[in-house]
């Protein structure tokens, strides 16, 4: 008996372990919003990694999954997905549809209609938060609405790195 769970019951433990640290890591996720479009379509499934930030912290052009105070019908915090415009220290502004990012513009290819619309002040991203917008500027719930601000550190949930549906464009987002 002793040599059967020695020759099973260890590979089984360490498999099983591997497994929860792998789960707790990568999570799958849903998509069903367009705030994303083009670079990430409406019922897509992605995956996000929480791994990038245990130890470091976003970079721009990140594409974050972050807990928001905003309920959903089920009363729960309801969960965005953005990419990261500006880091901490940076001062944001939006002019004539382009985004500086302290006084530079940003070249921003992946921006639906290629224009973000409306005015915003120059805004200073605070110590530990970022500020984030959708790619699809017109539609996105981002930080240039007070409802969500800018995102605390301690807030983000993780970084979409992967595609896996839809099939056509399974892979990593770019």
């Amino acid at each position: 008996m002793k040599r059967i769970i020695n020759e099973y019951g260890k590979p089984i433990l360490f498999a099983l372990l591997i497994a929860i640290l792998v789960t707790s890591m990568i999570r799958p996720t849903l998509v069903r919003e367009y705030s994303m479009y083009p670079t990430i379509v409406p019922y897509s499934y992605i995956i996000v990694n929480k791994l990038p930030y245990i130890f470091g912290t976003p970079a721009y052009d990140d594409i974050i999954v972050f807990n928001t105070d905003i309920d959903t019908e089920h009363g729960e915090g309801r969960r965005l997905i953005k990419r990261v415009i500006g880091v901490a220290g940076d001062t944001i502004e939006i002019k004539n549809g382009k985004v500086y990012r302290n006084g530079e513009v940003l070249e921003e290819d992946y921006v639906y209609g290629g224009v973000t619309p409306g005015e915003m002040g120059p805004v200073v991203v605070s110590e530990n938060h970022v500020f984030v917008m959708g790619d699809n500027r017109p539609v996105s719930l981002d930080s240039r609405d007070a409802a969500v601000g800018e995102v605390a550190l301690e807030d983000i949930f993780g970084r979409a790195d992967f595609r896996l549906f839809p099939f056509n464009q399974f892979g990593v987002i770019k």
